[in-house]
């Protein structure tokens, strides 16, 4: 075997991957980030069912930051994991990135269950903060939740349709720490690939509404892959 192919095998097996992910409207679970288009850089490694992951988010016109690290581990179908959040524009005089007391720190740490059952190509999860600065009005902890479920419909050339409802559980930042239970993310997503010759571009388009907020937005991404 050449040295060149000894290390175009090293590459295939490798278990890192990276991605750039560029989108003109920011959108998650129903909550607008920044006024400008972002984009994701990602780093990722996965190992028998364990992930971890680290990724950062930058609007254009440096209206948003965002960096976000997580592990997660999936056994057949079921996922559980940890992320941990943190937003450098937004915190204030909390953008110090190693202060990690809970009172005083701009992290916000969340704990998620995500469920993949084999019989449909479906999803639901279940996700809470548990520490950081995920606080209510009066200042304490207030364990923002969110649940979505969602659906996949697959089409020839690897084209999805995807349909999602995401609902606030309690009084959290969903609904500004005011309301409890309500629906705030209502999501309709194609996904589709662009061959340019043997180069394939992956890209999405997305149709948002927040009914909490009487809010709707259209997004469009496109994906690089390592």
């Amino acid at each position: 075997m050449t040295v060149r192919a000894q290390e175009e095998t090293k590459l295939k097996n490798s278990n890192f991957s990276a991605s750039l992910e560029l989108t003109s409207k920011y959108m998650w679970r129903g909550i607008e980030y920044g006024d400008a288009p972002v984009v994701f850089p990602s780093l990722n490694y996965s190992y028998k069912g364990f992930s971890a992951f680290a990724m950062g988010g930058y609007a254009t016109n440096g209206s948003h930051q965002e960096v976000d690290v997580g592990v997660s581990y999936t056994y057949d179908w079921i996922s559980a994991g940890v992320s941990d959040y943190f937003y450098p524009s937004a915190v204030g005089e909390k953008d110090n990135y190693f202060t990690f007391k809970n009172r005083e720190t701009g992290h916000s740490l969340e704990a998620y269950v995500t469920l993949n059952p084999h019989f449909a190509p479906m999803w639901l999860t279940l996700s809470t903060y548990v520490a950081g600065a995920d606080k209510n009005l009066k200042g304490k902890q207030a364990y923002s939740s969110y649940a979505e479920l969602g659906y996949n419909f697959n089409f020839k050339n690897d084209n999805v349709l995807g349909l999602c409802v995401g609902a606030a559980l309690n009084k959290g930042f969903y609904t500004d720490y005011e309301k409890g239970f309500n629906v705030v993310n209502v999501g309709v997503k194609y996904s589709t690939k662009i061959h340019f010759g043997k180069f394939v571009l992956p890209v999405s388009a997305s149709y948002i509404l927040n009914p909490y907020k009487e809010k709707s937005y259209v997004s469009f991404s496109l994906f690089l892959n390592s």
